[in-house]
């Protein structure tokens, strides 16, 4: 099993004569340790297109110190990374090229920057001993091993911070402070892998200029869909490694493509789009075998859990739990072939030829204002007409079902004004505000929908035991009551979100 820890750290330029400060003038630290000299030779490997730095990933193999074996690198925030270690091997672990497969899909990974370090590591303990921080000045010497710059070398010094597992934070800010003090100024790279590649690759005129700015309908629309492509790839490994909500982050960047194909077909060819929404489907499917469950246990359990005592009779959490365990499929599992399979492979390969090769229509060419106002007041007018049938509807079956043909719509309409923003401005930021709430409230009655026909279930199994199915038919009541107060505010939401004047600022 691999281990897994949270780096934190930040890195300053150093030269060969730069000398640390005395850090026990920084607030917190009371003595500094010196422990001696390491010398660390890693191996980093990468595509030959370098896509894992791309994405400011890093895989290394390393021998020297007292974490040697293979790294795998994932940034979290600036200075975090989640460091994920292996034992030394020859080969790279399957469980960190697993990690790497969204990103490398079929390319090798091999061998490209080799870096041989001089670490000088002290300590910085508290008042009681406890490490607070580990300070190593690293002379580094960098090879390029493959690809653009084969052969060359460069050589730097520099000095890093690592905070102490469960440390405080204030501790380098502290540090810091005494750094830039004795002239010691932050590194521009953020990391020796990023700074090895910038010094080693030849520099081409007219390289490093910024990209234009969006100045079409189809840059805008292409913006959004690059961003939902990148998050399913970026989510890759989170799902693999059951971070909390990654299932259901990388269910909704999905969802968000796969609606936007269809809000903006007059700009996206759907030739090309609907046979990939379609695999989007199939994906988001997969990934919503468990995590509609798990909403569904997290709302009953609650339930459960508020209810007194006295109102809690017979085996009520046992007969949770045997039918929760009962409906799952296994999906931990089962998504993790999903996402080892051709299929789901095949999908990042169709989405990144969509990315650099897109399907663009002649209405992509259009001023943004124009095009993308027109698509998110379509998407609108479909919701408010799915909207008016639910609010015609009696309460009962009929209006269950309406509410929730709206939700969908109302999901779609959002997702178009989140995509119009940069453009719309302030407007499509008011609009999915207030669409979101819309969707809010529905999406709460639809999970009382849900939950009333499981406790309905859970009331039979319980009647069929010879159990008491009083604390069900409670929890029935409840819930509801809970869909009655949604449909009682739905009007007032949806009103806000139908204002004349909300429209009238998008059609301006």
């Amino acid at each position: 099993m691999a281990d897994t820890k949270r780096e934190i750290e930040r890195k300053y330029e150093a030269t060969d004569d730069t000398r640390l400060p005395d850090l026990t003038r920084a607030a917190g630290v009371d003595r500094t340790v010196h422990r001696g000299l390491t010398e660390l030779d890693a191996v980093y490997y990468d595509t030959a297109d370098l896509r894992l730095a791309a994405d400011g990933l890093t895989l290394r193999r390393r021998t020297g110190g007292a974490d040697e074996g293979w790294h795998a690198k994932f940034p979290v925030a600036v200075g975090v990374r989640d460091e994920i270690h292996e034992p030394l091997s020859e080969a790279v672990p399957p469980s960190l090229a697993a990690l790497l497969r969204s990103r490398a899909r079929h390319a090798e990974i091999a061998p490209v920057v080799r870096l041989l370090s001089s670490r000088d590591v002290h300590h910085l303990l508290a008042a009681d001993g406890a490490l607070l921080a580990e300070v190593s000045v690293d002379k580094v010497i960098a090879e390029r091993l493959a690809g653009e710059g084969s052969g060359a070398t460069a050589t730097w010094t520099e000095i890093e911070v690592e905070l102490a597992d469960d440390g405080d934070p204030a501790i380098l800010d502290a540090v810091e402070k005494r750094l830039r003090k004795a002239g010691v100024r932050p590194a521009e790279s953020p990391s020796k892998l990023a700074r090895a590649l910038a010094e080693t690759t030849p520099v081409r005129h007219g390289e490093g200029r910024q990209k234009d700015a969006p100045h079409t309908a189809g840059d805008h629309v292409l913006a959004y869909v690059r961003e939902q492509i990148s998050a399913i790839v970026r989510l890759d490994p989170a799902v693999r490694r059951d971070l909390p909500d990654s299932v259901h982050k990388m269910r909704v960047a999905t969802r968000r493509l796969r609606s936007t194909f269809k809000t903006h077909r007059r700009i996206l060819d759907r030739e090309v789009t609907d046979p990939i929404g379609a695999e989007l489907k199939w994906l988001a499917a997969e990934l919503g075998l468990d995590r509609d469950q798990e909403v569904l246990d997290e709302r009953l359990g609650s339930r459960v859990e508020a209810l007194p005592a006295t109102l809690t009779l017979g085996p009520v959490r046992g007969r949770l739990r045997a039918w929760s365990a009962a409906r799952r499929t296994g999906s931990r599992r089962r998504i993790v072939d999903v996402l080892d399979g051709k299929r789901y492979l095949d999908l990042l390969d169709a989405l990144d030829a969509l990315s650099a090769d897109p399907p663009l229509r002649p209405a992509a060419g259009r001023e943004p204002g124009k095009a993308l106002r027109r698509a998110v007041l379509k998407d609108y007018k479909k919701l408010a007409r799915r909207m008016d049938h639910a609010l015609e509807q009696p309460p009962g079956p009929e209006r269950d079902t309406a509410m929730h043909e709206a939700r969908k719509a109302a999901k779609r309409a959002r997702y178009a004004g989140e995509a119009a923003r940069p453009a719309l401005g302030k407007p499509a930021k008011r609009f999915t505000k207030r669409v979101k709430a819309v969707q809010t409230v529905l999406g709460d009655h639809q999970d009382s929908v849900v939950a009333r026909e499981a406790l309905r279930m859970l009331a039979i199994q319980s009647h069929a035991a010879g159990e008491t199915a009083f604390t069900w038919g409670l929890l029935y009541g409840q819930e509801e009551a809970a869909a009655e107060a949604r449909e009682r505010e739905l009007p007032e939401v949806w009103a806000r979100a139908s204002a004349p004047g909300l429209r009238a600022d998008l059609k301006r």
